[in-house]
């Protein structure tokens, strides 16, 4: 049973500590270097803790860490709110192919309804093909993949929405200039 958990403040390390296995991840497609102390520069998490449109999730599988989800409420291509937007999204190796991303990709946006984009670095054709799957699977194949390339982002953009069946409006959600 894989679920998804809320990170409260006081388990605010152990994020940080899966912060690192993930950087390390991209570290074998992105020119990352390890700093002085051994540890990889992170994205900052502090917003994950003050700010209400920002929610960070453990990814767990038959109870045990495998993983997190950080959501944003907000488009970053557009700045649309109410946009959910999947900021970061990891699952450790040891948990990988056996069905627990697709499973807490799909306990994420049953979570929260109305418009999703979900964005992938071109880097990183392995998460494109993996959202792809997921996506496709959780929505039936209603979703629209395109390629965005602005200031704010380069790279593949899955949209949908989740939530009950709504006409196709795709309301604040914007295409590419």
């Amino acid at each position: 049973m894989v679920s998804l958990v809320p990170v409260l403040p006081p388990s605010r390390p152990a994020l940080a500590n899966l912060m690192q296995l993930y950087v390390h991840d991209w570290s074998e497609i992105l020119p990352l270097e390890l700093e002085a102390d051994g540890r990889f520069a992170a994205p900052p998490l502090d917003a994950y803790f003050r700010e209400p449109d920002h929610r960070a999730f453990f990814i767990e599988s038959a109870g045990k860490l495998a993983g997190f989800a950080l959501v944003v409420a907000r488009s970053r291509l557009t700045g649309a709110p109410g946009v959910h937007d999947v900021a970061e999204f990891f699952v450790a190796r040891g948990y990988r192919r056996r069905g627990v991303g697709a499973a807490a990709a799909s306990a994420l946006f049953t979570r929260f309804e109305g418009p999703w984009e979900v964005r992938q670095r071109d880097e990183n054709e392995a998460a494109t093909a993996f959202w792809r799957r997921a996506i496709g699977r959780f929505t039936g194949g209603r979703f629209e993949e395109l390629r965005w390339a602005d200031e704010r982002w380069t790279g593949v953009v899955h949209r949908f929405r989740a939530g009950p069946s709504r006409p196709r409006g795709d309301e604040g959600v914007e295409g590419p200039p």
